[in-house]
């Protein structure tokens, strides 16, 4: 999961499915600024994250004193998420895509979040650039778990941390000479005020990052 406005990776989930992989990404957003709701989401129009949201974030209603008292979780009100559904023909080319919205009103949920899950999908192509284990039919996969999750963790931390995004670059000196530097290049951390500098891979290596506690 990325932010928008940033690009910063704000939480990963490796899984077999969709749903446990959504369910570790909103158990870690939970602990990291977002322990009573979701924040407002777009995806794909594949499932499992409408109900990951309800494992990690809903409610048992309150019991209002007729028939069986409810024991399942419900989603709340207040939460934004919606779908951008790709549309094809027969032969699989790309036609369009259609809005769904999962919760929250469709004209709420599309003023922070826009219609395109293209951040997102671009991040993805990213991840397979600087991730071999991620490669489509490639032979460096990962046979155990651990040394996925594992080179994933190392991957959003340069992504976050060591990589200057194009996208996210200021113009400082419009008119600016031949050899004097026109744009202030910022990594996704530096974007999201956590850091005010390009972290180098030594300073990285050298970090030695403090463990979450988690007092429940």
């Amino acid at each position: 999961m990325i932010e928008i406005d940033t690009r910063l990776r704000l939480a990963r989930g490796i899984a077999k499915t969709e749903r446990d992989a959504s369910t570790e990404v909103f158990e870690t957003l939970k602990r990291r600024g977002h322990p009573e709701a979701p924040p407002a989401v777009v995806s794909d129009g594949w499932g499992g994250i409408k109900q990951a949201m309800i494992a990690v974030y809903g409610q048992v209603p309150a019991y209002k004193g007729r028939g069986r008292r409810p024991t399942k979780k419900r989603e709340v009100e207040g939460w934004q998420y919606l779908q951008v559904v790709k549309k094809r023909d027969s032969k699989g080319r790309f036609l369009g895509t259609a809005l769904r919205v999962v919760f929250g009103k469709a004209e709420e949920v599309l003023a922070p979040l826009g219609q395109s899950t293209s951040y997102i999908e671009r991040t993805h192509l990213t991840m397979r650039h600087m991730n071999g284990r991620l490669v489509r039919k490639g032979l460096g996969y990962s046979k155990q778990l651990r040394m996925h999750k594992a080179h994933a963790v190392w991957e959003d931390a340069v992504y976050n941390l060591c990589r200057y995004v194009k996208t996210l670059r200021e113009e400082v000196l419009p008119e600016a000479a031949r050899f004097e530097p026109r744009w202030w290049h910022r990594t996704p951390s530096m974007t999201a005020g956590l850091t005010d500098h390009r972290w180098s891979i030594k300073e990285l290596l050298r970090t030695l990052p403090v463990p979450i506690l988690d007092n429940t």
